[in-house]
């Protein structure tokens, strides 16, 4: 089955462009709507990192060190490394007696306003703290010292990506037919929009009195609806989402315009994949099928900012607007 038409780009009357992917909601009794083909192949990219963060809290690696709510937002996050993320990274670290230097995620400039200001004017130069993932790769840290295992976590082999993987087949309900390599030098692993939706509702009816794997992924999931702001930053979708949709949602981007949503109060797990890896397109998409469950209301300026009824130019002349394809949504 091909990615069919979900997001709509008019101008003056015209349709001038056409953004096209797979979604699908899970609920308690399996697919409870889709579009596209539900099992198309993707990489989930940062859209799964709550997965990969199940061995830290399993395997007792997170009680051993002491972490609370903050640091397991963190380990689910791409954050925009403001000042909020890194100094609680850096605090985080040191706990651990470790630094900046152990971790293996790389350095680009931070996304955050600010914190890009202040580095561009005084001509400083970004650290790992910076990066997205950083909150991550703390996590990835505080499980190898937990296990002992050698300084490269990041290497496919490594008794840390092998736990990650476990986690992430066993709950996606699929062996992963392919890995590569991520951004931030970590693996990832391909599954279909069926099973990272499947995930999600996993998530979603995860009992926190349950086992070590239903408590660990209820304790991800209020974490990162306790502190959105930690979990991508000031002006992000993932942040201005949850914080709409007030505790009843958990939502998370990955690159490549993939996304997914908890929705703990229904038991429902949503994902999508956005085929030209658009991102306007998958905020759009995502904000829309929140508002289909019922957890955003249409009238909330955080959907209005992902799916403008009237879209503007830089003298604020309404020049056209983006819009729900038929049928989806």
């Amino acid at each position: 089955m091909a990615a069919v038409p979900m997001i709509e780009l008019w101008r003056g009357g015209m349709l001038e462009s056409v953004h096209a992917g797979h979604a699908v909601i899970f609920g308690p009794d399996g697919i409870e709507a889709a579009w596209g083909d539900p099992e198309a192949v993707i990489f989930p990219r940062s859209s799964c990192k709550m997965l990969q963060a199940l061995p830290l809290l399993e395997s007792g690696a997170a009680d051993a060190a002491g972490l609370g709510d903050a640091q397991l937002a963190l380990a689910c996050a791409s954050h925009s490394g403001g000042g909020i993320h890194t100094r609680a990274v850096e605090a985080w670290l040191n706990g651990l007696g470790m630094a900046e230097g152990d971790l293996r995620c790389g350095v680009h400039m931070p996304w955050d306003k600010d914190e890009n200001k202040r580095l561009t004017c005084s001509e400083g130069a970004p650290c790992q703290l910076h990066n997205n993932c950083s909150g991550k790769h703390a996590g990835f840290l505080t499980l190898n010292r937990h296990l002992r295992g050698g300084s490269e976590y990041v290497e496919i082999d490594h008794p840390v990506q092998k736990a990650a993987r476990a986690a992430f087949e066993e709950v996606v309900g699929e062996t992963a037919p392919h890995w590569g390599i991520d951004g931030c030098s970590a693996p990832n692993f391909a599954c279909t929009v069926t099973g990272l939706a499947r995930a999600m509702q996993f998530f979603a009816a995860a009992n926190p009195d349950g086992d070590a794997r239903q408590s660990a992924a209820a304790r991800l999931t209020r974490a990162m609806m306790a502190f959105p702001e930690l979990v991508a930053g000031e002006g992000r979708a993932c942040t201005e989402l949850m914080q709409a949709c007030a505790g009843q949602a958990a939502v998370k981007t990955g690159a490549e315009a993939v996304f997914i949503a908890i929705l703990p109060g229904q038991s429902r797990g949503i994902a999508l994949k956005i085929v030209d890896g658009g991102t306007r397109a998958a905020e759009a998409a995502i904000a829309a099928l929140l508002v289909r469950c019922g957890v955003l209301d249409p009238a909330h300026p955080a959907f209005d900012k992902r799916l403008p009824s009237a879209q503007k130019n830089w003298r604020g002349f309404t020049y056209g607007e983006m819009r729900l394809a038929p049928g989806f949504g």
